[in-house]
This record gives C-alpha cells, sequence and structure tokens, in this order.
C-alpha cells in the first residue's frame, strides 16, 4: 500500500527475525517485497534479544518467561525502526488492523508504534479481502501469506487464536459493538456466544 501511494522508491521495509521467526515468513516476507519492487534491509534481533535477557536476567532469574519477554522482541523492533526513522527520515506505518486494536492485541510501545496507521480503520478479515484484491491482477503477496494462520511468531509454536476467537467469529462482534453501538446483551441476542463476548 505504501509503495502504491508513494511509490517504490520511498517505500523500505525493514525485515527483523529473530529465532522463533519461521523460515517461511523470512521467505514470504522477501518475496513480497522483491515482487513489489520495494528496497529493504534483514536486520536480525537476536542479538538484542539475547542481551535483553542477560541484562533482566539477575532480577527475572526467578520467575517464569511469559509475554513479558515475547514483548521485549516486539519493542526491540520498534526500536530499531524508529532508528532509521530518526537517522533517514522514514515515517514508520504502525501495521496494526482494527480487530487487534479493538481488543488491545499488540505491544505497546512495540508493533503498535508508527506514525500512520495504514490499516488501522479496517477489520482482520477485510485485511485478508485487501491482500486478495491487490493481487487481482498479479500475485504482489505471496498466497502463502494470506492463507497460512496468523500469529505474531514472539514463542514458539503461537498463533492469534491462543489468546483470541477466529477472526471470522470476532469480527462480526466487533462491527456490532463498534459501528452499530450495540450492546453485549444486544449481541449476544442474535446468536452470538456470551463467553466471547468476554474477550477486551
Amino acid at each position: 500500500l505504501a509503495a502504491e501511494a508513494l511509490g517504490r522508491e520511498n517505500t523500505l521495509a525493514v525485515l527483523m527475525p529473530s529465532c522463533y521467526s519461521s523460515s517461511h515468513s523470512v521467505s514470504d516476507a522477501l518475496a513480497m517485497v522483491q515482487k513489489a519492487g520495494i528496497g529493504y534491509h534483514i536486520v536480525e534481533i537476536e542479538k538484542a534479544r539475547i542481551a535483553f535477557t542477560e541484562i533482566l536476567g539477575p532480577f527475572f532469574k526467578d520467575l517464569p518467561s511469559d509475554i513479558t519477554e515475547e514483548n521485549i522482541q516486539a519493542r526491540i523492533r520498534a526500536l530499531l525502526l524508529m532508528a532509521f526513522s530518526n537517522k533517514f527520515g522514514h515515517m514508520v506505518l504502525n501495521t496494526s488492523n482494527k480487530s487487534e486494536s479493538a481488543v488491545g492485541y499488540g505491544t505497546l510501545y512495540g508493533d503498535m508504534c508508527g506514525g500512520i496507521s495504514v490499516i488501522g480503520d479496517i477489520y482482520k478479515t477485510e485485511v485478508y479481502k485487501l491482500a486478495r484484491e491487490i493481487n487481482t491482477k498479479e500475485e504482489i503477496i505471496p498466497v502463502n501469506i494470506i492463507n497460512k494462520l496468523p500469529s505474531a511468531e514472539l514463542k514458539p509454536g503461537q498463533f492469534d487464536t491462543d489468546s483470541l476467537p477466529p477472526y471470522s467469529v470476532l469480527d462480526p462482534i466487533l462491527f456490532r459493538y463498534i459501528e452499530m453501538e450495540r450492546s453485549a446483551d444486544k449481541i449476544i441476542a442474535e446468536g452470538f456466544d456470551a463467553e466471547i463476548q468476554q474477550i477486551q
């Protein structure tokens, strides 16, 4: 979208894999930026992740690993993106969508950073529709990116559905609550599971 709006020459992608990044995530991302003709850098974050683990080790030594360590990875990536922004004058584009923002599924000062939220007003299911629309004339976004289960890949085997219902279930609820301003009781009365309403 950035390349389409601003030009390929004005768009830069930064790929920031960690030890938890799947091989297909890296290869899919590379395929997409190459097909889109966008410049890119690959910045490994593993050394930074290890450094933070060692710095915090004396304080966290008796505590189990949890979302804290996952969020550190997202915040390392934000730090790197802001460094590129400061040094070269780029604007960081936020990648959160309306579904994630509505339920707080993101890392503050991490993947929520950015000066413009390009897809911030469309739901996750609409993001997939948009991706398929972009691919109408030619495949720019590798189909594997569209078809695979969504995951932040901040720990082994992590998927969005570990914390959220499927977006096909969540988005209709969010649409009714946000756009139509319906109460939880009204949404439940339409046939949605009451337990799903507890997700916030």
